[in-house]
Order: C-alpha cells, then sequence, then structure tokens
C-alpha cells in the first residue's frame, strides 16, 4: 500500500522536518515539505510518475524546468543566475510554494507561529518568507533525499539510488508553542537563569531574557523568592575560554549590534571597516556583505562575502576584535561604494546566505570553510581510540575505516602519484591491528591543526602529506626543548 502526505506545511511540522532547528535550516524544511507533497500528496504523486528506483537526475529533470542549469559544479548564485525561465521553481519564494495551502486567517496565524519557534522578528519573518529554497546547489538537494531516506520517507539503494512508497505511515509529532515560564519550577528557572547568564556573551539581546527569569524569581522587590526559599546552591558550572577584556568585548558587542540591526532590515545593505591582518602585520580595509555570526576558538567571528584582505572576490571570516574602526560604515544598495560585483549579486536575487556556510561547513572540517579540502587519514593505537576517539563526534566527514580499504581510498582522492606512493608505502608499513578514520579536513584551518596536534602523541597522521611533514618537523623542534 502507498503511503500518503496529507500534511499542512504547519509551523510545527516544518520544525519536526528541520531536526528542532527551524530558525537555522528553514528553507531546508521548506524543501523537504514541497518534495514530500509533490511525491506523495494525491493532487501530485509524483512518486508513482518516476522510475523505481529513482536518482536525483530523475527527480531534479521533474522538479525544475529544462532552463535550469544542471552542473554540480556551479554555485548557488550561478545556478539562480543561469536560470532564465521565472516559472522554475528555484525563483519561487517560500511565499509562493506555501501560500495557497493556507486560507487569509491561518495564514497570519501560521507566520506568528513561526515567529514563535524561531524568534524571528517581524522583518526577519518576511525576509524569510521572501527568500528562494530551490535557488541552492544540486548537493543539498541530494542531501536532502539522504535526509528523506533518515526519516524513513524514502529508501535507498547504494546510496544514490531511491525507492518510495513502501513504508508505514509517519506519525507527526507535536511541538508546543508555550514557551513563557510558567510550567517551570524555581529550581528550573534557577537553573535556567544560570545557563543564559554563562552564555549571554555570545548574544547579547539574551539579556532580555535574562532580566525576564529574573523578574520571574523576584517577589514584591526581594531578591529571594522568600526568607525560607533560598537562593539554592549552584552545582553546574559553564566555562567558556573567552580571550577579550570587558573594554574589547563592549567594542565587538557594538560591531555586533550594528550587524543585527542590518540584518532587521528587510532591504539590507553592506559594511565597510578595517580590520588587522597579524600574518601581515597591518590594517586592511574591506567592503563585504555580512551573512552570519559565529563564537568560535574563543572569539566572535562574521562569515563575509565581498573582496576578502587578498582582493579576491569570495568568503572571509572576520575575527570582531581585529576590526579596527570605531564604528562600522553602513552603505545601502544602490551606494557608489559597493562593488559593481555585490550590486549585481543583489539584483539577480542571488546573495549568499547562511545555509551556504552551514553545507561547506558540513563538507570538511574546519570552521574557514572555504579554504581547499584534502582527505585525511589518520592512524590510532585501539587503547587510545577505545577511550578518546571512538564514539566521539569531531566532523560528520571524519568516521572510521577498515585497514583493507585505506589503499582504495588512497588511489581515488590522492591524485599526485608520488604522494599517493608515499602514503601507501606508511600504510603497508603499518599494522591491521590498529584503529584508522577517514575524512575531509580544510587545509590551512588552524583549529584542525591544533586539534591533529593534540593527537600527535597517540596518533599518526597519514595524509595529507604536507601536514604529516608540519607535524614531523614540529615534534622534532619539541624534542629539542628537551
Amino acid at each position: 500500500m502507498l503511503i500518503s502526505w496529507d500534511y499542512p506545511p504547519t509551523a510545527e511540522l516544518l520544525q519536526y522536518l528541520a531536526g528542532g532547528r527551524l530558525a537555522m535550516r528553514f528553507h531546508r524544511a521548506v524543501r523537504l515539505w514541497v518534495l514530500l507533497h509533490r511525491l506523495y500528496s494525491t493532487e501530485s504523486r509524483w512518486i508513482t510518475c518516476l522510475t523505481q528506483p529513482f536518482t536525483y537526475p530523475d527527480l531534479r529533470n521533474r522538479l525544475f524546468s529544462e532552463k535550469h542549469p544542471k552542473s554540480d559544479r556551479l554555485n548557488a548564485q550561478a545556478i539562480l543566475v543561469g536560470c532564465s525561465d521565472h516559472g522554475c521553481i528555484c525563483h519561487d519564494s517560500v511565499m509562493n510554494l506555501l501560500q495557497d495551502h493556507f486560507s487569509p486567517e491561518t495564514w497570519g496565524e501560521w507566520q506568528q507561529q513561526l515567529q514563535t519557534l524561531t524568534g524571528w522578528s517581524e522583518t526577519e519573518l518576511q525576509q524569510q518568507l521572501g527568500g528562494h529554497p530551490f535557488a541552492t546547489v544540486h548537493r543539498s538537494l541530494r542531501d536532502d533525499l539522504k535526509f528523506l531516506t533518515n526519516l524513513r520517507w524514502l529508501e535507498s539503494k547504494n546510496g544514490s539510488c531511491y525507492y518510495g512508497g513502501n513504508s508505514p505511515k509517519l506519525p507527526i509529532p507535536s511541538i508546543t508553542n508555550n514557551l513563557n515560564f510558567s510550567g517551570l519550577s524555581k529550581t528550573q528557572l534557577w537553573g535556567l537563569l544560570r545557563v543564559l547568564e554563562s552564555v549571554a556573551f555570545v548574544q547579547p539581546n539574551l539579556e532580555v531574557v535574562v532580566q525576564s527569569l529574573w523578574e520571574a524569581l523576584v517577589e514584591d522587590g526581594v531578591k529571594l523568592i522568600h526568607r525560607k526559599e533560598p537562593e539554592p546552591q549552584q552545582r553546574i558550572f559553564i566555562h567558556f575560554d573567552y580571550i577579550l577584556s570587558d573594554e574589547n568585548q563592549d567594542q565587538v558587542d557594538g560591531y555586533q549590534e550594528q550587524i543585527e540591526l542590518l540584518w532587521r532590515d528587510p532591504i539590507g545593505g553592506v559594511i565597510n571597516f578595517k580590520t588587522w591582518i597579524p600574518a601581515w602585520e597591518k590594517k586592511v580595509e574591506v567592503t563585504v556583505y555580512p551573512v552570519c555570526l559565529h563564537y568560535v576558538r574563543r572569539a566572535k567571528y562574521l562569515s563575509a562575502f565581498g573582496f576578502d584582505p587578498e582582493g579576491k572576490l569570495g568568503w572571509h571570516n572576520y575575527r570582531l576584535d581585529r576590526i579596527t574602526s570605531e564604528y562600522l560604515r553602513v552603505f545601502a544598495w544602490g551606494d557608489r561604494h559597493i562593488p559593481p560585483e555585490l550590486q549585481k549579486l543583489k539584483l539577480t536575487e542571488s546573495l549568499p546566505n547562511s545555509e551556504d556556510v552551514q553545507i561547506e561547513l558540513d563538507a570538511a572540517w574546519g570552521f574557514n570553510f572555504y579554504l581547499p579540502s584534502q582527505l585525511l587519514i589518520m592512524r590510532f593505537n585501539p587503547y587510545f581510540d577505545r577511550w578518546y576517539v571512538d564514539n566521539t563526534d569531531r566532523h560528520p566527514t571524519f568516521k572510521p575505516i577498515s585497514y583493507r580499504d585505506l589503499p582504495k581510498l588512497v588511489r581515488r582522492h590522492i591524485p599526485n602519484l608520488e604522494e599517493q606512493k608515499a602514503v601507501l608505502e606508511i600504510i603497508d608499513q603499518r599494522s591491521p591491528q590498529d584503529c584508522y578514520y577517514q575524512g575531509w579536513i580544510r587545509v590551512g584551518d588552524i583549529n584542525v591543526l591544533m586539534r591533529l596536534r593534540e593527537w600527535r602523541g597517540n596518533g599518526e597522521v597519514i595524509a595529507p602529506f604536507s601536514i604529516r611533514q608540519r607535524l614531523h618537523q614540529e615534534a622534532l623542534e619539541e624534542l629539542s626543548n628537551y
């Protein structure tokens, strides 16, 4: 019996499809709902028209128009610009895709529910509704099919062919929208308050929530609830390394506030600032389109698209405390100071977004997601692997591999024959009883390099060969100190 998809795109259902992270994965959740609707709904029923099993190209050719670019090498901007058919789904906004599934009354209620689940302001909500979920790279859509397989709405054969319609109908979990504090005990309120106070430096706007919690714990202007009910002793502590002084932190919070205010403007804009480049020991002025903020490696970073410090158009991560301008200069679209390349992206509605960043972060291990990626092969002794590596979450691509599969992996992913030979010789000299891991890393990313350095005494980097040689030289220098 064929399964069916009869669920409207409620906020709760999109939250389910987003894996509980609707604010970060909203467009992906919309894509998943549209795919399920077209595959299984009674009005579309694509699953009966596709060959079984079907491949991604089979679905792609049915989903997009004939003029939609099919190359896997194009980025999202090039795909959108290259599709001249404005009737193609890549040009449809969220509003175009979903609004017909609501009445005028329920459409307004649905938007309120979205704001409750995501915390978006009205302008942020409208920005999201105006976005184009299917204006993305083909790799994202391939990953969507894999995600539907994990949810058992599709079955996969060899990871590239898919079957549909044989799984049992899945229940859709309900998610409460009530986010007030009335259901929390005093002990739970204290615990939540302390957690938020610990992480409020990452998002200064959390201070509003912290203040609300304090008000919930205050009665008649007295800090403690009752004399008989003192503040409970803190048992759990969260320690974050944050390297900035209070003065520098205030400056960074000011930059963050400027960027967030710009994001709340539905029109948006571009920012200009001077930043210090330690490797060059000088300041560089940049004009970039701000995309998202991160807290990583004990500091805050802005991922932005534009002309980087070397003058190349592309992505770059800027550490906020290294910005030397007193304020960020904000340019509205159309300003003569904005590079024409960014103006063109705006006019073609192909500006990059945070989902593009997340895709690249998932593709290879390393925060500097714009750096080239290379194959990582690690070896550990079984004891160290058991207690410190096995069943730990490092990166989606970092996973065990059997000793016998290593030569095939090397020949497939290391094109340089000289390096390939050197790596194979090392593997041949190692024990099959040891534990081996493969992954993809951003070569040149300091965060990954620091992790590999920490493993150096108990693990061996077999590839990339350049990193292996660097760690070898560092180990010799370290030994000379003792």
